[in-house]
């Protein structure tokens, strides 16, 4: 793949060292293994990224394999979530996969090692298996049921297969070593017994594979070459492994399972189990919230596909776990939608300017560039009137030399169209400014060539025009926990740090171009920030979600607590 020693990273070395070891390039296999039992969150996106990507660079076939043993948390809601997520970032999957698709097979395996003295029927309380299981610092003992005989093993473990035994009477247990140091290698188990109807199977089995049972070994059914899971599944390689040497056949592949670290992102949480004990709670509308840590939250509130691409090439493959600062993220959004978002004007707290001598009911299509970073500039039409709306924080009565927006006495630019300068003021009882009066220089419309349009002011202010001006709502997000690590205390629950003030809904004015707008389009309003527009919105009802802003405000606020 690559022909610089130094720019693999250790998966990437792994690959290749196989490779100069005798492994046919076209033996190369990846796959990404979700479980179906919630939607996939921005710690999913690095992992598929990093698979898919590997099959991308080797040109090699990556699965897509649902985890799909304990129907208890299982739905088929979410491998269509899954599978959604996945296109949407831009890769296809060679087959799709189930763990499901093994079952028999599975079980058939089960029954050699019960033929062979490797699996055991075990009819302990869970409690007492736990006490006989040992510590990491005590080994552990055999259970009064590890010498059952064979026939025994294969009567009870079909009647298990059957539906004979009510959940938790029976499990089968790989007969390994009770004195292992490797906990996990103490008599692990390999079925339970669950009656659950399973949303592919049905209620055909009664009986569900352990992920450690069933996960080595669709590594080994579908011939995948390397399997890269997370730093947690270190211990389980031994086991790993175990399972395989009692299968393999050497004219096969043997996958091969290596570990990464997670990357955890600042002010999120990304445990599934948390995600879905906030969406349970109402504290977030969905799965797909734009505040949510999901690839459906983040599509949602308009993070372009390619900037996640780029973030997880950013941070890159490390063998330690470690925090990064969410800030990161909105900057390679921010740079991907630079690219591509075009450029509209939008006013979100206006206030009203009225140009005093501008002619009445006259009307003014300008010329408006869509995005200054395309090869080839396009433009739109904007409409310009006597009346606008502008920002209220972009006029101020009296104001100090750094202040280059609008004054009384002072010029701007109006962006795409005139020079202006305050005049006056009108304020209702309470001393609110109402209307801000103003005038115009006629000869100063930019682009129009004359020497008047090319004075230089110093401040260029967005507007939009009052009697074409489209009400929208705006939903202005901000993180959802205020600490950086919400679930880093095991003594604080996380949702301690929910960030109260997340969401704020505003009304806002958009330009008319923004009428025909469809749900995730995405769009820079100057001078504020990126928008796209949510799946809420309606031709009689526009809404925005505020992606991200054109700059990081949160590290401002952070430097000074």
């Amino acid at each position: 793949m690559a022909t610089e020693e130094k720019s693999l990273n250790f998966l990437e070395q792994i690959i290749e060292e196989d490779l100069k070891n005798g492994l046919s390039q076209d033996k190369l296999r990846f796959r990404f293994p979700p479980e179906p039992n919630g939607y996939l969150h921005v710690g999913h996106a690095s992992a598929i990224c990093l698979n898919f990507g590997l099959g991308i660079d080797y040109q090699a076939p990556v699965n897509l394999r649902f985890d799909d043993t304990n129907p208890a948390k299982e739905e088929q809601e979410y491998v269509d979530a899954i599978k959604k997520d996945i296109e949407w970032l831009g890769y296809q999957w060679a087959n799709e996969c189930y763990a499901s698709d093994y079952f028999q097979q599975l079980y058939d395996w089960a029954v050699d090692f019960i033929k062979k003295g490797k699996a055991y029927v075990d009819s302990q309380t869970s409690e007492e298996m736990a006490k006989q299981k040992g510590t990491p610092t005590q080994v552990g003992t055999n259970s009064p049921y590890r010498d059952r005989s064979v026939e025994e093993n294969l009567d009870l473990f079909e009647r298990m297969k059957n539906g004979e035994f009510e959940e938790g009477t029976h499990i089968l247990r790989a007969k390994i070593d009770m004195a292992s140091p490797n906990m996990l290698m103490r008599d692990p188990i390999m079925y339970r017994i669950l009656k659950k109807h399973h949303h592919r199977t049905g209620n055909d089995w009664c009986i569900y594979p352990m992920y450690d049972w069933a996960h080595g070994e669709s590594d080994y059914l579908e011939q995948i070459s390397h399997s890269f899971c997370t730093l947690e599944f270190l211990p389980h390689r031994e086991l790993y492994d175990w399972f395989l040497d009692q299968v393999y056949d050497e004219t096969k592949v043997r996958p091969k399972q290596r570990e990464f670290a997670r990357r955890n992102l600042s002010h999120t949480v990304v445990s599934k189990r948390k995600l879905l004990q906030l969406v349970e709670e109402k504290h977030v509308s969905g799965w797909d919230d734009p505040r949510m840590s999901t690839i459906s939250g983040m599509r949602r509130r308009g993070y372009p596909p390619m900037a996640i691409r780029n973030f997880a090439k950013t941070i890159g493959i490390a063998k330690r776990t470690n925090l990064i600062d969410v800030s990161l993220l909105e900057f390679c959004v921010r740079e991907e939608l630079n690219k591509t978002a075009p450029r509209v004007m939008a006013v979100l707290n206006p206030v009203k300017l009225v140009i005093t001598n501008y002619p009445e009911g006259q009307e003014e299509w300008l010329d408006a560039e869509n995005n200054p970073e395309e090869e080839v500039m396009t433009y739109r039409k904007v409409p310009f009137s006597k009346e606008l709306y502008i920002e209220r924080e972009d006029f101020q009565e009296e104001a100090n030399k750094k202040f280059f927006r609008l004054t009384l006495g002072t010029e701007v630019r109006l962006k795409n169209a005139y020079i202006i300068k305050g005049e006056s003021v009108i304020k209702d009882e309470n001393g609110n400014i109402t209307e801000i009066h103003c005038t115009y220089d006629t000869d100063s419309r930019s682009g129009s060539g004359t020497e008047a349009s090319q004075r230089k002011v110093k401040g260029t202010i967005h507007w939009v025009a009052v009697n074409h001006a489209i009400p929208a709502e705006v939903r202005v997000y901000d993180r959802l926990f205020t600490h950086e690590s919400p679930d880093g205390n095991k003594e604080i629950d996380f949702k301690e740090f929910i960030n109260p003030n997340s969401l704020e809904v505003i009304t806002g004015y958009v330009e008319p171009s923004l009428q025909s707008a469809k749900n995730l389009d995405q769009f820079q309003f100057q001078r504020l920030g990126y928008f796209c527009v949510d799946k809420d919105s309606s031709a009689e009802k526009l809404v925005f979600n505020k992606t991200v802003g054109l700059r990081d405000t949160w590290a401002k606020v952070e430097s000074k607590e």
